[in-house]
């Protein structure tokens, strides 16, 4: 091999060496899957604080951010829920707006399914009586706990209610 090649691959691998370096790790995804369309979607900036627990405040400002994520589910569809495997190995759970879906923490699964009806059916706690909502703010939460005191992440999507 001739000098000038081999500066030339010398090169060409320590400029690939470099641009590997300055690459950020992807962070954890999620998707939420109705039929035949998905959405995928990871945390944002705020709602994820790179493996430290988020403080209290910023947890609750989370799940009430507008998420910027949308999928129209019908009347009897499922919705799918799948989390990246380093999210299922902490563990997660399923909030709707600010109420708890999953009743207890989803550890060392990387997959849920919820009837959609579930999801915009809300009762009124005074009455007892049932409403369907047009819309509701889908959260999965990175969590070591169902409390909300140990949460990592908070991911979002926008669920509307469709025909």
């Amino acid at each position: 091999m001739s000098i000038r090649r081999a500066a030339a691959t010398i090169g060409a691998l320590s400029l690939g060496l470099v641009a590997l370096t300055a690459c950020d790790k992807p962070t954890a995804q999620a998707t939420v899957t109705v039929g035949t369309r998905t959405v995928t979607a990871e945390a944002g900036d705020k709602c994820y604080a790179h493996g430290k627990k988020l403080p209290q405040e910023i947890f609750v400002q989370c799940l009430q951010a507008k998420p910027t994520h949308h999928i129209t589910v019908g009347v009897g569809d499922k919705v799918r829920i799948g989390v990246d495997p380093a999210i299922g190995k902490k563990g997660w759970l399923v909030v709707r707006d600010t109420s708890l879906v999953t009743q207890e923490l989803l550890k060392d699964e990387t997959y849920w399914t919820v009837d959609g009806d579930q999801l915009f059916t809300q009762q009124d706690p005074q009455t007892g009586q049932s409403s369907i909502l047009k819309s509701v703010t889908l959260n999965v939460v990175e969590s070591g706990d169902t409390s909300g005191a140990e949460s990592y992440r908070v991911i979002q999507f926008t669920l509307t209610r469709g025909k």
